[in-house]
């Protein structure tokens, strides 16, 4: 379970690079920008279809895999936006992101 997590969260941060790095600095045009993106993705499928599988291999479902991977993302994006992009982080965020744990927490109750 571990791995798979460590896996995921690879995984997102270079999909978050890839998608959120250029908002800011890029000057390339929007053609090679893309190409350059597909780049910094190909190395997030490395990491999330091993994640995927390995997580299937010990027990999760795919609701389970994905409300995981829905909250992974959330977390690494707010790094992000907040270290990286210097966006200010709201409270109202942090209530956003309890509901999304309280599904996390019903998705895997037995």
């Amino acid at each position: 379970m571990l791995k798979t997590i460590l896996l995921l969260t690879t995984s997102n941060i270079f999909m978050t690079y890839a998608w959120y790095g250029n908002t800011k600095t890029s000057t390339l045009p929007t053609w090679q920008l893309i190409l350059l993106c597909w780049g910094i993705a190909f190395f997030e499928y490395c990491f999330m279809v091993p994640a995927n599988r390995l997580g299937f291999q010990h027990g999760f479902s795919g609701f389970q895999l994905k409300m995981t991977q829905e909250v992974i993302t959330l977390i690494v994006f707010s790094l992000f936006a907040v270290f990286v992009l210097k966006e200010p982080f709201q409270w109202k965020y942090l209530v956003s992101f309890s509901f999304l744990l309280g599904a996390v927490y019903f998705m895997f109750k037995k």
